[in-house]
């Protein structure tokens, strides 16, 4: 397993250099005290007990795996110590209310940890990391007796949470989920029904675990319309408000899965359950949006860990392992043959996970700082910063995961056999990695949101929203000297436009022509949005070389870096744009029989 070490220079390059941070947070209340020396010295802490604590957990995790019987689940040695030491040392409570014992620091912040914890180890920053998501869904929706009983428990790390959406008969389409919800007379309601694939749903990590449930009322209607959120904790609570009895619910067994395998991933049986109505009736769906878009973001993260840790592991072996000699003459006369790294095709590999590494921590990086505008800044701030994290969610998720698998993928290649190995750690990247592109939502269902929700469905005006933000950018720095990145730019943002008035006009027609573009349309657009923050990077790293500020091979790296990508990456919109354009018939023409074999 590659030996983890947090990119503390360019996490510190992103957040204070190039999202100006600390100026940001100056004016949001209650965020003040998010100074550039405050976030450095966080970020630096966390990269300690990362390195140090849970990062040697990765590998004998994997090889152990959870272990299910009928009183509990048991993670893998060392999961539950390096858990409470996290517990102590407050880091669930970075990001959370002051009211409910959180530190109030903002979502950026509690972002960049859950990047280093989660390519320090994925499975077990999974059992802290779906806390998150309850812990906003209670605080958004949740009673003032709700946020009292819950909340300091979730935000201290004393509790965990989960969300308990998808049964065996529905995944994606959650108009179809049978679990019911029985209203009983003390106003609580009894819930039955079995959940699958509940990520943490059983564990022997915290004292008492919060599950999040979708379920339907008696007289509920049919479909989405019909569904209601409910807390339902795995110890019912005592009048105090501490751990009781057990609750009617349990793990019925644990997934054998291809990755994460360090991470419960559970079948979990409600039987007449005791739970807690959340928001209103029939408004479940609504509700889970906060979760939902929590852990897609999260999810997104999953993608640029396993690219950042691939990528490490590469650059590593990659300046070891000698073989052949280079092209251009022996660049190690003393050795045997010279390191591969100074092969080209071997560059190729490294600069791909670079460019994704580093432009996708941009790419994600941004949306947490939108997300500290929405809850903080003023209404046309928030307002505006809210719509543009709805168009960009979909294409951080799927795009960023996508692109964080093929990275996992090259490093295993820059081993050559030895990637294939389990000893190296690598192939266990690309295993853990594969779950990233079906949580919370497919590539493919991220695709028709971005196209369906996201662009037609509002007209275009949210594309246009984050498309003002970049023709700003390119209006902004007309130097001759970014002219490279900046005018590819501005191409590749008109033709985006252009590219999607044309798929509404054939979707208007033939709807299947919305579905049948989706996919290529998100991976295009994911490749022009990285476009933008490469050449924000690029720009940014130029003025710093001519002022003679820093690290100067630093800002060179980011400029060559973003040349790479804008000559060898980007150019990949072409061929998506010619798949798009297309039409469905080359789809949906042939009948469903001759699919036979």
């Amino acid at each position: 397993m590659p030996e983890y070490k947090a990119p503390l220079r360019d996490v510190s390059f992103v957040m204070n250099e190039l999202l100006e941070s600390e100026k940001l947070y100056q004016t949001l209340p209650g965020f003040e005290e998010a100074t550039q020396d405050m976030l450095d010295a966080i970020v630096g802490e966390a990269a300690k007990f990362c390195e140090e604590v849970i990062a040697p957990l990765n590998q004998p995790g994997d090889e152990e795996g959870c272990t299910w019987s009928e009183s509990g689940v048991k993670t893998p040695e060392g999961f539950p110590q390096a858990y409470q030491q996290y517990v102590d040392n407050g880091w669930p409570a970075l990001s959370a209310e002051v009211e409910s014992g959180g530190q109030g620091m903002p979502n950026l912040l509690g972002i960049s940890v859950t990047e280093l914890t989660g390519s320090a180890n994925w499975s077990w920053g999974m059992y802290p990391g779906l806390s998150h998501g309850a812990i906003k869904t209670i605080e958004e929706h949740g009673s003032a007796e709700q946020k009292e009983h819950y909340l300091t428990k979730l935000v201290s790390g004393t509790w965990t949470g989960t969300m308990c959406l998808t049964e065996a008969h529905c995944g994606t389409d959650l108009g179809l989920l049978r679990t019911k919800a029985e209203p009983l007379d003390d106003g609580s309601y009894a819930i039955t029904g079995t959940k699958i694939f509940i990520s943490a749903g059983e564990h022997d990590m915290a004292e008492n675990i919060v599950h999040i449930v979708l379920a339907r009322l008696p007289d509920a209607p049919e479909g989405t319309k019909g569904i209601s959120l409910f807390i339902v904790p795995k110890f019912n609570l005592t009048g105090e408000g501490s751990v009781g009895e057990r609750n009617g619910v349990h793990c019925a067994s644990i997934e054998k899965k291809m990755g994460i395998r360090a991470s419960a991933t559970c079948v979990m049986n409600f039987d007449d359950a005791k739970g807690y109505l959340i928001g209103p009736a029939n408004k479940g769906m609504a509700c889970m949006f906060t979760f939902m878009n929590t852990a897609r973001l999260g999810t997104a993260i999953q993608g640029l860990a396993h690219g950042e840790l691939s990528y490490q592991g590469a650059l590593a072996y990659a300046r070891d392992r000698l073989a052949m000699r280079s092209l251009t003459g022996p660049k190690n006369p003393e050795g045997p043959a010279d390191p591969i790294i100074v092969h080209p095709d071997v560059r190729r590999m490294l600069f791909t996970q670079k460019a994704f590494a580093e432009g996708s921590r941009a790419f994600l990086y941004y949306l947490a700082q939108l997300g500290d505008v929405v809850e903080a800044g003023s209404e046309e701030e928030s307002k505006k910063a809210d719509k543009l994290m709805a168009f960009l969610t979909p294409i951080a998720k799927a795009f960023v995961t996508e692109t964080g698998f093929e990275s996992a993928n090259l490093g295993v290649q820059v081993y050559g056999g030895h990637g294939f190995i389990r000893e190296w750690g690598m192939e266990q990247i690309v295993r853990d990695a594969r779950i990233s592109m079906l949580y919370e939502g497919t590539t493919g269902i991220q695709a028709m949101d971005l196209i369906g929700r996201k662009v037609l469905g509002s007209g275009g005006k949210l594309l246009m929203g984050f498309t003002e933000v970049v023709s700003e950018f390119c209006a902004a720095n007309t130097a001759e000297e970014d002219a490279e990145f900046v005018a590819r730019l501005k191409e590749g943002v008109d033709e985006w436009l252009e590219l999607s008035m044309t798929i509404g006009t054939a979707a208007m027609e033939n709807p299947d022509a919305a579905g049948a573009a989706a996919v290529d349309y998100l991976m295009y657009s994911g490749y022009v949005t990285l476009a933008y923050f490469w050449a924000r990077m690029a720009v940014l790293a130029r003025q710093k070389i001519e002022a003679g500020e820093g690290d100067v091979s630093f800002y060179e790296a980011k400029v060559m870096t973003a040349r790479f990508y804008f000559e060898r990456i980007l150019p990949r919109t072409r061929a998506h744009k010619k798949s798009m354009l297309s039409g469905p018939d080359n789809l949906m023409a042939m009948p469903e029989a001759m699919f036979d074999f």
